[in-house]
């Protein structure tokens, strides 16, 4: 008799097990605690999820000319990471569904009216993600210092649960290695994250004159079920004019 509700992945192929020695020199090497647990909740993730992913770029020209004047003026360095969760969090506001999740039997959608955001964090036993709260409330130099404290915490000495969970939408940058795109998974229960790789600078028409602009690449992943491509495009355009208005992030 068939099982009518059959465990995700159970009819895929054995996973293959060849001896590698035979073909050279190895060694073998246990996953970390974290990374074994990472590794499972991405597998669920990724095989209980409709992942999409909407590629775009965003010119944070004016973005970038703002954080100087900061740094120059007033001596505060603030990261674009703390100004791209500030955008985030309007495009949040401007679109509820996106800021959401579906309850476990997948009919009913939970609308958030907190605005609580992850950062994924390379540490060395592995990505840990830490979550920003009520993000609404803070300005980005108040961000910038929550940043640089938690991933500080995560990289020395580990993060509890309970600042890791309460999410309501992730940020996975990797602006700082490189990269012009990507596809993160997203973090169940959460319908959409935020991938950043590194910006650069191209030439850009204006008219009948070119100019260069710093373009940044953005990769969003969502859960199709929740959210549909024309507002997935929506929320990055939403995000790129903010970006253009920094001042009032």
């Amino acid at each position: 008799m068939t099982d009518k509700n059959p465990t995700i992945g159970s009819s895929l192929p054995a996973w293959p097990e060849p001896d590698f020695s035979a073909f050279g020199e190895v060694e073998i090497k246990a996953l970390g605690g974290i990374q074994h647990v990472t590794a499972g909740i991405m597998h669920r993730n990724w095989l209980s999820i409709p992942h999409v992913t909407h590629h775009d770029l965003a010119d944070i020209t004016q973005l970038e000319a703002h954080r100087t004047q900061l740094k120059n003026e007033h001596g505060i360095r603030v990261t674009p990471l703390a100004f791209q969760i500030k955008a985030v969090v309007a495009a949040l506001k401007a679109f509820p569904h996106f800021n959401a999740s579906l309850d476990a039997s997948g009919k009913k959608l939970v609308l958030k009216k907190y605005f609580n955001i992850g950062i994924a964090v390379d540490t060395p036993s592995g990505l840990l993600v830490p979550v920003i709260r009520d993000c609404d409330s803070k300005s980005p130099t108040q961000l910038a210092e929550d940043i640089a404290a938690i991933s500080e915490k995560a990289r020395s000495k580990g993060l509890s649960m309970a600042e890791m969970s309460g999410g309501c939408f992730t940020i996975s940058s990797l602006g700082g290695i490189g990269g012009t795109a990507f596809t993160p998974i997203i973090n169940a229960p959460e319908v959409a994250i935020l991938g950043v790789t590194k910006a650069q600078w191209t030439a850009r028409r204006d008219g009948d004159e070119l100019s260069w602009r710093l373009m940044l690449p953005l990769s969003l992943s969502y859960d199709h079920r929740v959210i549909n491509g024309a507002d997935a495009a929506r929320f990055l355009r939403f995000l790129d004019d903010a970006f253009a208005d920094p001042a009032q992030l």
